[in-house]
């Protein structure tokens, strides 16, 4: 069997209403590269028509077309996961089923893997977003740099691609929670970043909340560092010792004032401030207590279907 040159991943959830227009662009921007392809489209659980769609499309094109359908919502990135298991291109690429990031940009990437890079993230020009989501992202951004020393411009473009080596190390990987972009980069010896174009959704809406977009990004910081740990254990300490002071300021002017009550609620702010502290650093280190529960069960990450593809085209 002659090497696959190029595999791309797409994750698909609930996108009845944009998958024509992603096929209609996709594999004539595949074709015009002249290169050997695949499309790997995973079904994560959609409840509309998204898979019965798949199936039509790869009767259409089952030369180039493999649609793997989980048997459930496991999440984006362990759909990626489950096609990065199955790829067999000696370069792939992620892109979202949105078409946010256009298909037409891919050749940017992989001219920019000519050069030398073994991992190259996508960086959106003039955000079609919201001006919240974009100011979220440049503010996580920063943290996330800070924090974990994981350099990426544009976290949250999906359009990235990845040579065999750092899908191999990725591959290899057993975490449970993960967020792939920062896994590539540990893994990549020569990782660089290209702009791409970004649009407006093409139907449908994102499958994003605030809450899931908070929720990413502090699993990126728990799963990549152990700095919020070390920050709480320097606040605690402070703390401690201005507690400390306090309490021997209190002590002597009861001694040499007398007692009072003017002072009162001003404790009472104190304190509440104080518990609320607590009660943070019991919540950060459940957070990371619970990744190790999740972990050490041993759980499947995600539970495959079916997989519709032509015989001898499995696992590379």
């Amino acid at each position: 069997m002659s090497t696959m040159q190029l595999s791309v991943v797409i994750p698909v959830y609930n996108e009845e209403a944009g998958l024509d227009v992603l096929f209609a662009r996709l594999y004539p921007a595949l074709d015009a590269l002249n290169l050997s392809y695949e499309v790997i489209f995973i079904n994560d659980g959609s409840r509309d028509r998204s898979a019965a769609m798949l199936r039509e499309q790869y009767e259409r094109r089952p030369e180039v077309t493999r649609v793997v359908l989980l048997a459930g919502n496991f999440g984006q990135h362990m759909a990626i996961m489950a096609g990065f298991s199955r790829c067999r291109g000696e370069r792939v690429v992620t892109l979202d089923a949105d078409l946010q990031n256009p298909p037409e940009e891919i050749g940017k990437l992989l001219a920019r893997m000519d050069e030398g890079y073994d991992y190259v993230g996508g960086v959106r020009q003039q955000r079609q977003d919201s001006p919240w989501r974009r100011y979220g992202s440049w503010a996580m951004n920063k943290v996330r740099e800070r924090i974990t020393h994981v350099v990426m411009s544009d976290q949250g473009c999906m359009l990235r691609a990845y040579s065999r080596e750092v899908i191999a190390a990725i591959n290899h990987s057993q975490e449970v929670n993960t967020f792939i972009p920062a896994l590539a980069y540990t893994y990549a010896r020569n990782p660089g970043e290209v702009q791409v174009a970004h649009e407006e959704r093409a139907a449908g809406e994102s499958k994003y909340s605030l809450y899931k977009l908070i929720r990413l990004n502090f699993d990126l910081v728990t799963g990549f560092s152990l700095v919020p740990l070390q920050i709480f254990s320097m606040v605690g300490l402070g703390l401690s010792l201005l507690s400390a002071l306090f309490v021997v300021y209190l002590g002597l002017r009861r001694i040499f004032v007398g007692p009072e009550v003017a002072g009162v609620f001003t404790l009472f702010a104190i304190v509440f401030f104080l518990l609320g502290v607590v009660l943070f650093g019991i919540g950060l280190l459940g957070e990371y207590t619970g990744r190790i529960y999740q972990q050490v069960r041993q759980r499947p990450r995600y539970l495959i279907e079916a997989v519709l593809e032509q015989p001898g085209a499995g696992q590379p």
